[in-house]
């Protein structure tokens, strides 16, 4: 045995690196409670992974799903799935140990990608909102104005904004600005994180989530508004017919499943990215008072958003179930029950 390791205090090897007198402490955790935060997001992980990666398979490989529409989709489905397999395994293995042991460099990389694939999915959800918009309230120029195409060139814009706003940021350092001293007192070896002075907690907030946040609220207020009107138009119209009862009924429920549909897209966006958010555009002004533990949280609450995407769709969108359950029972279950995808 060397010297140095034969010099190592027992109080050092609470450290995340022992030899290092600099270094930053671990987490203390009881080993019940590590196991259930590794099993916990464990799952949570493959779940984004896998179910985006089963509507990116199911758009791709049924021509009836590759609409406008559902090319953001899969855009989206794509963001989400490299933050779950790029990013959330290492976030996990800091989160849990709280200690980051792959350097500044691959730090730097990580809260980059953190960030690109994050606005990534928070812009493609504002494009999805636009569209559905245009689709329900302008029917008539829509294909017009809407088509694949121009579908990819905004999806590419969007792509390439994320990364080149993130990583221009955290190799910049632009971020950091006027935290240096603090920065200097709170600095150990072993640690990943992403501060934002007053000025960037502000833009960054406000240009990737309440602007967003913003025009998806108005654009869905309204989608709601005119499907209750042609709701009513319809129930008007079969009440001619005298089969008001029956259709009636029907427009009810149509209603029913709009609102329940526009509500929880809208209660899970603002629910996993709110409080994140806010505390980035609140804490450099309260001198970073948030705990690392609970802003921690907030990140996870932030992921998590990504692992309902696929949820949402495979609950409430008939074509997305049908699509999962031929692609589960062909590939895996390895039944031939059907190839084909109706409409």
């Amino acid at each position: 045995m060397t010297s140095n390791e034969t010099d190592i205090h027992p109080e050092n090897m609470f450290l995340c690196y022992p030899l290092r007198p600099d270094s930053c402490m671990k987490l203390h955790r009881l080993t019940v409670v590590k196991v259930a935060m590794y099993v916990f997001m464990v799952l949570m992980i493959l779940t984004t992974v896998f179910g985006n990666l089963l509507v990116i398979i199911s758009i791709s490989h049924f021509k009836q799903l590759q609409s406008p529409t559902h090319l953001i989709v899969r855009s989206l489905a794509a963001s989400d799935c490299l933050l779950g397999s790029l990013v959330m395994p290492y976030s996990m293995v800091r989160s849990v140990e709280g200690c980051w042991y792959l350097g500044d460099f691959v730090c730097k990389v990580h809260s980059s990608l953190d960030m690109t694939f994050s606005i990534s999915s928070l812009i493609h959800l504002s494009l999805i909102s636009v569209d559905r918009y245009m689709a329900i309230c302008d029917p008539l120029r829509y294909r017009m104005r809407v088509t694949n195409n121009i579908v990819s060139v905004l999806t590419t814009f969007t792509w390439l904004f994320s990364f080149l706003y993130s990583f221009s940021i955290v190799f910049s350092g632009v971020n950091k600005i006027g935290l240096e001293s603090f920065i200097m007192q709170v600095y150990c070896v072993g640690s990943c994180v992403l501060f934002f002075n007053k000025q960037w907690g502000l833009i960054c907030s406000l240009l990737t989530f309440f602007l967003p946040g913003t025009i998806m609220s108005t654009l869905y207020m309204k989608i709601f508004h005119v499907a209750r009107k042609h709701a009513k138009h319809m129930s008007e119209r079969v009440t001619v017919l005298a089969t008001r009862g029956l259709k009636s009924q029907s427009s009810a429920e149509r209603d029913g499943k709009a609102a329940k549909t526009l509500a929880i897209v809208m209660g899970v966006f603002y629910l996993c990215w709110l409080p994140f958010f806010t505390a980035t555009a609140v804490d450099p002004f309260l001198n970073f008072v948030t705990p690392g533990d609970v802003f921690d949280a907030l990140v996870w609450f932030g992921y998590f958003n990504s692992t309902c995407n696929p949820l949402i769709y495979g609950f409430f969108y008939p074509r997305f179930q049908k699509a999962f359950k031929i692609l589960i029972s062909t590939y895996i279950c390895a039944c031939n029950d059907s190839s084909t995808f109706d409409t």
